[in-house]
């Protein structure tokens, strides 16, 4: 059955409402900002459980710890820029270092938030939250992976970052997909190459994965949902059986999903890996926001550039 696309981040707010009414010991925090995280959905069905704590992010996440101390669930939302980098010393010191039961899921990752420009696109969270210690990472593609991992993490007990797009994106998967924690997803198989991506550049994946098959090339598409822990044995199979791997990613490629592959890779199983996802640099603005992931070079166009060019140096390597 096809399924109109919707943003992840409107499936969070209507999972986590659902899970206000199993779980009276889940609060929710946010930073004058929940119908963009909607998280309102929570506090219109459970006001006296949700507190707006104001553009303050910093002191959000040190209440938030203090919550978890008593034995409550709290969820703090923001955009992923003041979560990961204005709080940061927060998270990592408040919530993290005492491994503090705290679910931060934030919105607006990346560049495809599109208008906001340079001081709301997050590129660089997952590096800063994947090098933090007890910090469990996770990045879902889809409304369905979406929706599972807000419940799987309520049910976890530790500390845990969850980046979400601004976007609507198309369902990948149907309702019952297999979901764990640190386990990639094969969304396709292929045995000329790997892509592993993450968020919405998983649908980038699976329309490059489209373009590489006409031309011969036949792609595996791994969806890295969980960027900490890492799903090793998936990365070395991938090494092993395919030889090259392409990474995407709407976040820098230095410290995020291809940074993490590589380090997997070069320890177990050397071999090419290409990363795409934001240069060294600062991106702009744009009205449309596919154009501006496109003008990045972040888009499944850019995946069929980097994996013919792959293939290509195996050919003259194999020469």
């Amino acid at each position: 059955m096809s399924r109109d696309p919707v943003a992840n981040r409107v499936i969070y707010g209507r999972t986590l409402a659902e899970l206000g009414a199993k779980n009276p010991n889940i609060v929710v925090l946010e930073a004058d900002i929940a119908k963009s995280t909607n998280t309102f959905q929570f506090g219109d069905r459970f006001p006296d459980r949700f507190f707006n704590m104001g553009a303050a992010e910093q002191n959000m996440m040190c209440v938030a710890a203090g919550l978890a101390t008593t034995g409550k669930i709290p969820f703090a939302s923001t955009f992923v820029m003041f979560a990961s980098l204005r709080a940061s010393e927060q998270v990592r010191t408040s919530i993290a270092y005492p491994r503090l039961n705290v679910k931060i899921v934030a919105t607006n990752a990346g560049v495809e938030i599109c208008g906001d420009g340079v001081s709301h696109q997050a590129a660089e969270d997952l590096a800063v939250m994947r090098a933090i210690p007890n910090m469990l990472v996770l990045s879902p593609s889809d409304p369905v992976t979406t929706r599972i991992a807000t419940e799987t993490i309520a049910e976890y007990d530790g500390p845990v970052f969850m980046r979400l797009g601004r976007q609507d994106v198309p369902y990948l998967y149907e309702d019952d997909v297999q979901f764990e924690i640190g386990k990639m997803i094969r969304v396709r198989e292929g045995d000329d190459l790997t892509i592993i991506a993450t968020g919405h550049m998983v649908t980038q994946a699976m329309q490059a994965a489209g373009i590489l098959a006409e031309k011969g090339i036949n792609a595996r598409v791994l969806d890295c949902h969980t960027i900490k822990p890492i799903d090793v044995e998936a990365i070395v199979a991938a090494a092993r059986e395919t030889g090259a791997i392409v990474t995407a990613e709407d976040h820098s490629i230095h410290g995020g999903l291809g940074g993490a592959v590589c380090e997997v890779v070069s320890r177990h199983h050397p071999v090419p890996v290409s990363r795409m996802g934001v240069a060294d640099r600062f991106c702009s603005s744009g009205r449309d926001w596919r154009k501006l992931m496109a003008h990045y070079n972040l888009d499944h166009a850019e995946i069929v550039r980097q994996a013919e060019q792959l293939m290509s140096e195996r050919k003259r390597v194999c020469r």
